[in-house]
């Protein structure tokens, strides 16, 4: 049955589109989610990297640590602090008490010495930074009695109880996750045929020497503030106290937990400091905004997909009749003309307008296929002027670009009074670059000729080492805006060549090296004698061209990365240019990958 190409083209457009949105949304829908969430996760995992590598820069700085902290989490909206070995917050001294131990027999270590015992632990920081005074506040004062219940660690006491001792009052804070544990331990041992030498639990007593509050407004305070991260940092420190095997405490550890249906990412990165202890990153993510994007996803298809449907129909509808309308009328047309002489056809696969239309084209092409030849070959001979004036106008702003710099350089340095003794070098210099960028746009047409065949050198005997001492001395500047470290070991030797064109080819080279050189690394310039061969090297450190793109290098606009070739203002045309010039000299010439750079090379002729 034979079916007509509106019908065909309306079922097929409109099956396109439903395949289409339905694609869109299982993706959106099923694997958005998934998406969503480990691309937060290597993007907090890149960027706890980047904060271990500036807490390890930052010497210890308490300040320098807190400020990575806040800026952490002003980026990433996640908190992140440090832990000492014990699980203790390393860079806060403003949240704690001081007491001193009573006279111990038994006790030596301790007896008299004074014990620092950190509260955010003990606490919740709204009991002391509210308007209206805290039982905390009130009770914990210097004079005040307590009895500190402790933790054991190797040789360390990790305080977890403090009780208030008197008549009038039975007030104490507790780290109930270290608590829970010890009471296991105690249970164990009650339960256990064996009885353990070393008990789990210290008791000590002594009187406050000094208390130390926050008052809501310091840095640290923002940690403090929340209930959730200040309850898993107890988990972590209790699980780090005890041996937990839950916690891997030698590489990066991402762990998963729910908290009032809102699940969150833990981040648990160790550090190993310069006295061999170890410190750890301690963060935590919610994945709640993406919960909420994919719901508000899901409620908003119900709406779309219905709308979006209609939309289909009636957009297949009107494109199937308004493409197969003027196939029509080809196909009437092309009919008329059906009794000339054609060169070439179409094969016919389709009993509809399709193939009329196919049968008629076929007709008309063998007319039409000699004019169509010819007018290719104009259209692409007029292709190839104009990217032949575009080239030439690419490259005519690229090598500009180079003596825009020295004369630049020269008059800034004149604007500054720097050199004022040689301000006659420096207008002579200039007067120098304004002749070669004269000299510039006939060496460019010239080189235009060069793919014709036409363009000839001129040869002549000149040193090859002053001249390279020369174009370091212009591009001076440069070197020193990066820091670059410039090594030149060179041969005094004469060379058969056009010394205008190989300083063209050493400038390319040299500002190709500069581009492409981190900040404070090293270029190497050398020239070896090799028989009757000199051969120039330029070789930048710190940098590598991948080696699919060493033979592309020397393409017309060829670049390997456009983005970052633009920002660093090259053109694609000066590594181009310099292989025109190269083989007009008949110079072997090539880049390759060194061990930590790239070498640039050519061969020049030495003179007889």
């Amino acid at each position: 049955m034979r079916m007509s190409i509106v019908s065909k083209l309306f079922t097929l457009t409109t099956l396109l589109c439903l395949f289409i949105l339905a694609t869109i949304y299982l993706g959106q829908t099923i694997f958005f989610k998934e998406y969503y969430a480990n691309r937060k996760v290597n993007d907090l995992k890149a960027n706890i990297q980047s904060f271990k590598d500036d807490y390890l820069k930052s010497g210890g700085n308490v300040l320098a640590i807190q400020k990575l902290e806040q800026d952490f989490y002003r980026q990433n909206t996640t908190w992140i602090t440090t832990l000492d070995s014990l699980g203790n917050l390393k860079n806060v001294n403003d949240f704690y008490v001081e007491v001193k131990m009573d006279a111990i027999k038994s006790n030596k270590e301790l007896s008299g010495k004074t014990m620092t015992i950190p509260l955010y632990h003990l606490m919740n920081i709204n009991e002391v930074i509210t308007s209206v005074p805290s039982s905390a506040k009130l009770l914990l004062t210097t004079k005040a009695r307590v009895s500190i219940s402790a933790y054991k660690k190797d040789l360390t006491l990790i305080p977890y109880l403090v009780q208030l001792v008197g008549e009038e009052t039975n007030m104490y804070w507790e780290n109930e996750k270290i608590s829970k544990k010890i009471y296991w331990l105690q249970s164990e041992n009650e339960n256990s045929n064996t009885v353990k030498s070393i008990s789990p639990e210290i008791l000590l007593h002594g009187i406050i020497t000094k208390v130390q509050f926050p008052n809501g407004s310091e840095s640290s305070s923002f940690i403090y503030t929340n209930s959730l991260y200040m309850d898993k940092l107890k988990d972590f420190q209790a699980a780090l106290l005890f041996d937990d095997p839950k916690y891997s405490y030698d590489s990066l550890q991402i762990l998963d937990f729910t908290q009032n249906e809102v699940k969150y990412k833990l981040f648990i990165d160790p550090i190993k400091e310069e006295d061999g202890t170890f410190s750890y990153i301690f963060s935590i993510a919610s994945l709640q905004p993406v919960d909420e994007a994919v719901q508000m996803l899901q409620d908003y298809y119900v709406y779309l997909i219905a709308i979006v449907m209609f939309l289909i129909i009636l957009a297949a509808l009107y494109y199937s009749r308004k493409i197969a309308k003027p196939l029509l009328q080809i196909n009437k047309m092309t009919k008329r003309i059906a009794s000339l002489d054609f060169s070439e056809t179409i094969e016919i696969r389709s009993d509809d307008e399709i193939g009329d239309l196919s049968q008629s084209i076929n007709s008309l092409s063998q007319t039409l296929h000699s004019y169509i030849e010819q007018l290719q070959k104009d259209i692409e001979k007029e292709k190839q002027l104009e990217r032949t004036r575009r080239e030439f106008i690419s490259g005519v702003s690229h090598e500009l670009k180079t003596p825009l710099s020295v004369m630049k350089s020269c008059i800034s340095i004149l604007k500054d009074g720097v050199a004022a003794h040689k301000k006659d070098h420096y207008f002579e210099a200039m007067d120098k670059e304004v002749d070669k960028m004269d000299l510039l746009i006939v060496d460019m047409l010239e080189l235009a000729k060069f793919e014709s065949g036409t363009y000839t050198l001129k040869m002549d005997p000149f040193s090859i080492d002053k001249l390279i001492e020369e174009i370091c001395e212009k591009l001076s500047v440069e070197f020193s805006s990066k820091q670059l470290h410039v090594h030149i070991e060179l041969a005094n030797v004469e060379v058969m060549a056009n010394q205008h064109r190989i300083e063209q080819v050493l400038t390319n080279f040299l500002t190709n090296a500069i581009r492409y050189t981190p900040k404070q690394e090293h270029i190497f310039i050398s020239i070896t004698e090799e028989q009757d061969q000199v051969k120039v090297c330029i070789e930048n450190k710190g940098a590598h061209i991948p080696a699919y793109q060493l033979d592309k290098v020397w393409d017309r606009f060829y670049r390997g990365d456009t983005s970052r070739h633009r920002i660093q203002g090259g053109t694609g045309l000066g590594l181009a240019i310099s292989k025109n010039i190269l083989e007009l000299h008949g110079a072997p010439y090539g880049a390759a990958n060194t061990e930590d750079g790239v070498l640039f090379f050519f061969y020049l002729i030495k003179k007889a």
